[in-house]
């Protein structure tokens, strides 16, 4: 996992790609696959602490933790545990769910889209930032080439291939400078 200074230098302004996804204040949000929080603790300020944070890893989620307290914010709940079981998890419908720099690793995408049209409002909203399908070596952070390897890169066209069937539509392709992207997509009714 990279550490904080190296996800700055892709997003200097955490709070501003969450709000380019369409999270508003207000929201409930699922923060799937956290991490070490990095989208977590703008997250929480962002909905005043509406937030379900996830992550298969505890000790990312420790920091996580770590890095929404010294932001000052709160986040509603804390779950360790695979992404697949979420549904078990996450009782109560979300309005949002967010899942950032991971959905190129989840072994079943078609199925995590599916586990997470469960754990949404009939009409929530569902987010996947990825990396372009570009060479590590064209996707350079602080020097060195960083990424996913190419093999494992998708297109937003194959995110939506794999998302729409589980009960979702696209509402819009944001593009996230200098090497991501995210699809908003729309839970169907």
């Amino acid at each position: 996992m990279p550490d904080r200074a190296w996800w700055a230098v892709l997003w200097p302004r955490p709070h501003l790609v969450l709000r380019s996804l369409g999270i508003e204040a207000g929201m409930t949000v699922l923060d799937l696959c956290c991490g070490d929080g990095y989208f977590t603790a703008p997250l929480a300020k962002l909905v005043a602490g509406k937030v379900i944070a996830l992550d298969i890893d505890c000790d990312l989620l420790e920091q996580a933790k770590h890095e929404v307290a010294k932001a000052g914010a709160v986040v509603q709940q804390w779950i360790c545990a695979d992404a697949m079981a979420l549904a078990s998890h996450v009782t109560q419908p979300v309005d949002f769910v967010l899942i950032a720099n991971t959905f190129h690793g989840v072994p079943d995408q078609a199925g995590l889209a599916r586990v997470v049209r469960v754990v949404l409002r009939p009409t929530g909203g569902f987010a996947v930032i990825n990396w372009h399908p570009a060479d590590p070596e064209k996707t350079p952070v602080l020097g060195e080439p960083r990424g996913p390897k190419m093999a494992l890169r998708l297109s937003p066209p194959a995110v939506v291939a794999l998302v729409e069937p589980a009960g979702f539509q696209l509402a819009k392709l944001v593009e996230l400078p200098p090497y991501h992207y995210g699809t908003v997509f729309k839970a169907l009714p």
